[in-house]
């Protein structure tokens, strides 16, 4: 889970080790909703991350506050993901493409998560304005850099990208016969510009 860093912020810091173990838990939380969706056992999680159960109810005493940190980490992942990949890309392309990629990981595995927050419409609506501040702008970066580049066409906004991946990645792993990575391959090849 992203610290909140806010400036002001009268919160105290987590030590080092707390962000760790904190970090472990919503590792070992996000591979049991991938493997056994979000009614995943706590148990297993705290299996999975080589802790009691009691720790787990320490740094998240409900479900629900699992289940919103686990979507906060995985947005920031994305989120940190973008400068990375523009850094150590062959080409702003690349790193868009690769972006992109994650962005599909995070879309395709999240087994219920969407819907056990939608079950709670103000955390859901809370929580999709933070991904939309955090994802909207790195989506952009990338978009404007390979734009620059002249590697995609500059008339493509980032939430026109971010939605229509979306889109595309709905219902996947509900039918063998679709696969969302490839028609999203279609969708990027359609950023190029025409030559």
């Amino acid at each position: 889970m992203a610290d909140s860093g806010q400036a002001g912020s009268t919160a105290p810091r987590k030590r080092a080790d707390a962000r760790r173990n904190e970090k472990a838990l919503l590792e070992a939380a996000a591979a049991a909703f991938v493997a056994s969706g979000v009614d995943a056992p706590v148990r297993d999680v705290a299996a999975r991350a080589g802790v009691g159960v009691a720790t787990i109810y320490r740094h998240f005493p409900t479900r629900a506050d699992l289940v919103v940190a686990v979507y906060r980490h995985q947005v920031e992942a994305c989120a940190e993901a973008g400068p990375a990949l523009s850094a150590d890309s062959a080409s702003p392309h690349a790193a868009l493409v690769r972006w992109v990629d994650l962005f599909v990981d995070f879309l395709i595995t999240k087994h219920g998560l969407a819907e056990a927050l939608q079950s709670d419409s103000a955390t859901f609506a809370t929580l999709h304005e933070y991904f939309l501040d955090r994802l909207v702008p790195v989506c952009a970066d990338l978009l404007d850099a390979a734009a620059k580049a002249g590697e995609v066409r500059p008339d493509v906004q980032a939430l026109e990208l971010l939605r229509g991946v979306g889109n595309l990645c709905v219902g996947a792993g509900k039918d063998p016969r679709y696969d969302a990575r490839r028609v999203v391959g279609f969708l990027l090849a359609g950023l190029r510009p025409d030559r």
